[in-house]
């Protein structure tokens, strides 16, 4: 048995779906109830735990399990400016993963994948080349990403701590922004909520409408599409000698340009094709990085096997088919309480 803690989320809808056809039992868990419809429609079971509650994880087998995936974290793209609170990242990102730590140790698990953002190596950005795993960490200590950056640091010490101390096979996905149909429509951006520029990308080329691209329409970041991520957690719990941390990225920075480009290929129809309109003047707010990747093909034989033009496609297959729709409602009705 695998448990999937957030597995409400994003990547852990995706995983928990991929994981069950290869045949793996789940162990969904989540603080959020809004997947437990899909749970019961896959024939997965679903427990609802809050991470940062000791008493929860009696809820929780002791015998059977054989890995942890830990996915729950709080980020700022869920947090309002008026729901801010520096310490809801220590309970959740930290004391919740020490919490799930000590529930391995006890249960004695073998092995646990946690993600964390990338956010943590910012200031590594600067210098144009691609981050690897043993260039360490930058924090930038102002700005929205502040806290969650200084919480996951913690969190993925915990993990190496654990990992050293007892044994444990911890393992650490750092993931650059992870594309797919679900999460993409509003974000919260400085605490407010906004639509994302992809997803105007994509409304605007759907209806044939222009496209304004600003700044530096040659800079670009590293992107990596979730069925490439779900394919590295299947990799790595396969490999019993595979821990520490690990790029989960496409290896490339995707300048701006080539993402309107293809987004204008794939999505736009009877409407007509989106001329695209430069706004050099206007700042796009883009910082550029990209990470080598090469460790996680070298240690447990990964590498991302979809374009951005076949993430787009695949992308507009999973929206046309409904099928993750409710996330997209999810996260709206995030949005709204807060």
């Amino acid at each position: 048995m695998v448990i999937i803690f957030g597995a409400t989320g994003f990547i852990g809808i995706y995983l928990a779906e991929r994981l069950s056809e290869q045949g793996t039992q789940i162990l969904a868990t989540d603080i959020n109830s809004a997947g437990i419809e899909f749970y019961e429609k896959k024939g997965i079971s679903f427990v609802s735990i809050d991470i940062t509650k000791k008493e929860d994880f009696k809820k929780l087998p002791v015998d059977g399990v054989e890995a942890v995936i830990h996915l729950a974290a709080m980020q700022p793209a869920n947090v309002s400016e008026t729901t801010y609170d520096p310490l809801k990242y220590i309970e959740v990102n930290v004391i919740g993963t020490i919490n799930v730590l000590e529930y391995c140790r006890k249960s004695k698990i073998n092995k646990i994948i946690y993600t964390s953002s990338h956010r943590n190596t910012q200031g590594l950005w600067k210098y144009g080349k691609p981050v690897r795993e043993k260039d360490g960490r930058s924090i930038k200590y102002d700005g929205e990403y502040a806290m969650f950056s200084i919480s996951e640091s913690a969190a993925q010490d915990c993990v190496e701590h654990y990992r050293k101390q007892h044994g444990l096979k911890g393992i650490i996905f750092r993931l650059p922004p992870v594309y797919g149909y679900g999460p993409h429509t509003k974000i919260f951006w400085h605490g407010k909520p906004v639509k994302t520029g992809f997803q105007i990308f994509i409304e605007n080329a759907m209806a044939g409408k222009a496209i304004e691209v600003w700044g530096d329409c040659r800079i670009g970041r590293d992107i990596i599409y979730i069925k490439d991520v779900t394919e590295a957690f299947i990799l790595a719990l396969k490999c019993s000698d595979v821990e520490g941390l690990y790029n989960i990225s496409s290896g490339r920075s995707i300048p701006l340009i080539e993402e309107v480009q293809n987004i204008i290929k794939i999505f736009c129809g009877k409407n007509g094709e989106s001329k695209i309109f430069y706004k050099p003047e206007k700042s796009n707010s883009i910082e550029p990085f990209r990470y080598d990747n090469s460790k996680a093909k070298e240690d447990f034989g990964w590498e991302p096997k979809y374009s951005f033009e076949d993430m787009l496609i695949d992308y507009k297959r999973e929206m046309e088919s409904g099928q993750y729709s409710f996330l997209v409602e999810k996260r709206m009705r995030m949005l709204e309480k807060q």
